[in-house]
């Protein structure tokens, strides 16, 4: 996923940073009562290369891409994602607004739906770590709330979820 926006940097506005989502706590019981945490290894999907001198992006143009979301690095897969970003303000830091859909496949099962306003500068060859709030779900994820920390890690995204059903 942060590769997605470093090709955004790349154009000259919005540099560096993404959305994005393996079990710290191992992710095999459906939510109870209690708070549901764990962690997953999201690792992009390579999708079509951009233009390096193409324009600059301008408010409202948006991008798309998706990872694949595994329980370790390079280990089991556990599902995918899907994201879409907008540039929602240019400069120095820019804006992304970024909504996406994690679907679980490896039980627990159902999908989650995040959200972020993601600033982003563009000098920044090194994202910071950001919080993705978590809108609902489907399945063993239905009415969940909470956060989802993504934290750039080598050629993946680590994505720790904290969530309450």
């Amino acid at each position: 996923m942060f590769r997605s926006f470093r090709r955004i940097g790349a154009l000259g506005a919005c540099a560096a940073a993404a959305v994005a989502f393996t079990a710290a706590a191992p992710v095999h019981a459906a939510p109870q009562a209690e708070d549901l945490a764990f962690t997953l290894y999201a690792k992009e999907v390579p999708g079509e290369q951009t233009d390096e001198s193409a324009p600059a992006p301008e408010v409202g143009d948006s991008f798309a891409f998706a990872d694949d979301l595994y329980r370790t690095k390079g280990g089991e897969k556990a599902g995918r994602d899907g994201v879409s970003c907008t540039v929602a303000r240019t400069g120095n830091p820019g804006d992304l607004q970024c909504v996406g859909t994690f679907v679980l496949t490896g039980g627990p099962r159902g999908q989650i739906a995040g959200q972020t306003l993601l600033s982003v500068d563009p000098a920044d060859q090194s994202p910071a770590a950001f919080d993705i709030a978590v809108t609902g779900g489907t399945g063993d994820f239905k009415d969940v709330r909470g956060t989802i920390r993504s934290t750039p890690d080598g050629d993946y995204s680590r994505l720790e979820f904290r969530l309450t059903p």
